[in-house]
Order: C-alpha cells, then structure tokens, then sequence
C-alpha cells in the first residue's frame, strides 16, 4: 500500500512538472518519453533483457503510442491554458468514456454506479468550471483540451489492452519501454507542426525534464504497477483519485491558484464521480499501468 501512495504522489506532479519547465507543451512531453524510456531500457539492459518485439507487439505498441502522443498534446497544452488541477480533473473523465465502451462495444452489464456517476460528474464539473467560464476564449479553449485528452487517453487504454495481449509473453517494463520510446519518436516531428520549438534554454529545465520523465514515467509507474498486484481493486481506485486531488492541491501551493468554495464542493462532486465511474466500465483509473505517467487518475492503468 505505501508503494501505490508513493506512487501515485508521484504522479500526481507530472501537471506541475508541465507548467514548470519553460519548454513549449508538446516538445516536454516527448522529452519525457524520450527520458523516461530511455531509463527503462537502460534498467532492461542491466537486467539482460529485451526491449523491441518485431511483428504484432510493435504495431500494437505503435497504436497505442499514438493514442497517448494525442493525450499528451492536449494534456500538456490544457495544463497551460487552465492550470494542472482543472486539466488533470478534466482529463480524468476518461472513466465515463471507457465504462461507456465497456457497455455499447464489449457488451458488458450497465451498472448502477454509471446512471449515477455520469449526472454527478456533469454537477460537479459545472459547479467548478462555469465560475471561471467568463475568463474568456483562453479558458475556454483550454477546458475543450481537457476533453480531448479524456477522449485521447481512453483511446489509448483500450489501445495498450491489445498491445499486452500482443505482447504478452513480453514483460510489462519492456512494453512499456518500446511504447515510450515510440511515442517520443512520435512526437518529435509533431512540435514543429504545431508550431513549436525544441528549445530547451534553460540547464535547470532539462533537470525538470530529467524529474519528469524518471518520477512519471519510471518510478510512479514501477510502484503503482507492483502494488496493483497484491491490493483489492476498490482500495487501488481510491488510493489513485489521489493524482488528480493532489493536483488540485499542488495548483494551489505552487502556483497561487485561488479556487472558491462552490468550485471546491464541485471538484470533490467530479472526484466522487469519477470514483463510481471507475466501479463500472473497461481498465480503472487514469493512469494504466503500462504508463502510470499522466499523467496519469492517469494511473490505471493501470493506468
């Protein structure tokens, strides 16, 4: 149980970690696949083990590295617009998404704990975002960004899904190291396009980028995935609606984030939500456990 506590602190700073570096959104994340990658298969190596798989699990991974380069971009760039709190709940909301699949596509049993937490989210998020609607276009665009990246990172769940069938005599930090990598290489030529720089000016930014990629990618990641092993599912979801609270919290300390007592009742009303939601649909949680980043609850995996 510590190790999942540890875990997901830890991922619960990857919002900050984005805001922090002045390296243009799309850019910090590839460096912190590219980094966080290469630490895994370094730790492969020492391990005398193998990374890439040829045929089948290399397609799959490649998938779902692209599913997760599209939830980074719009993840890294909510957490610009809104901050790392609004964006990191946001983007949580990829639960509804995924328990909703589960039913309509894999044909599994509506749940209770569905009807309720849908209406829920919808109060909650309303209570906490309509305060700051005014705020203008910048907002605005940001909050749409946050939904994009639900829809990206649930895309990318079901996409890891086949990815560790395909692999699935491959051990979980060799996928995972392939699919960092891959989503690296997918990003870099994308910063570009989208009208960003690769520059990194800074020394003390590449140190945030070196935090981020091994504290997200590596470290959560290997925790969380251990402890998922041996802890009830329920004590796992509610251990891992931490990453977003934290980041509430962290929104406030580090960087003056003022949220009114209306928007607090409304994030916890989305947390309860996203909690029940979770109860009921395809993997749990925000962050899979083959990138317990984001990022992560972006850790349901398992993530």
């Amino acid at each position: 149980m510590i190790a999942l506590l540890i875990g997901t602190v830890l991922i619960s700073f990857s919002a900050v970690f984005v805001k922090l570096v002045q390296v243009d959104p799309t850019a910090s994340g590839a460096y912190r696949m590219l980094i966080g990658g290469g630490v895994l298969v370094l730790i492969i190596k020492l391990q005398r083990g193998s990374v890439w798989h040829a045929g089948p699990p290399l397609k799959a991974a490649a998938l779902a590295a692209a599913m997760f380069s599209l939830d980074l971009i719009f993840w890294h760039k909510a957490v610009i617009h809104i901050g790392p709190g609004l964006a990191t709940l946001i983007a949580n909301c990829q639960v509804f998404i995924l328990a909703t699949a589960g039913v309509l596509v894999f044909g599994e049993r509506f749940r209770w704990q569905l009807a309720v937490a849908i209406p829920l989210a919808l109060a909650g998020l309303t209570a906490l975002l309509a305060p700051d609607w005014g705020l203008g276009e910048d907002f605005q665009l940001g909050v749409i960004l946050g939904l994009a990246a639900a829809c990206a990172y649930a895309a990318y769940i079901l996409s890891l899904r086949a990815s560790r069938r395909a692999a699935a005599q491959a051990p979980a930090m060799a996928n995972m190291a392939m699919l960092s990598l891959l989503c690296g290489l997918i990003l870099l030529p994308v910063i570009p396009l989208l009208g960003e720089s690769y520059a990194v000016p800074r020394i003390t930014d590449w140190g945030w980028l070196a935090a981020y990629g091994i504290a997200a990618q590596v470290l959560g990641w290997v925790m969380i995935s251990n402890a998922l092993e041996h802890l009830p599912a329920s004590r796992v979801g509610v251990t891992l609606l931490l990453q977003p609270a934290l980041a509430f919290v962290w929104d406030v300390l580090f960087f003056g984030r003022a949220f009114s007592n209306v928007q607090i009742a409304g994030a916890a009303l989305a947390l309860a939500a996203i909690y029940l939601g979770s109860l009921g649909g395809v993997p749990r949680g925000r962050v899979p456990v083959e990138a317990s980043s984001d990022d992560g609850q972006r850790a349901g995996d398992d993530l």
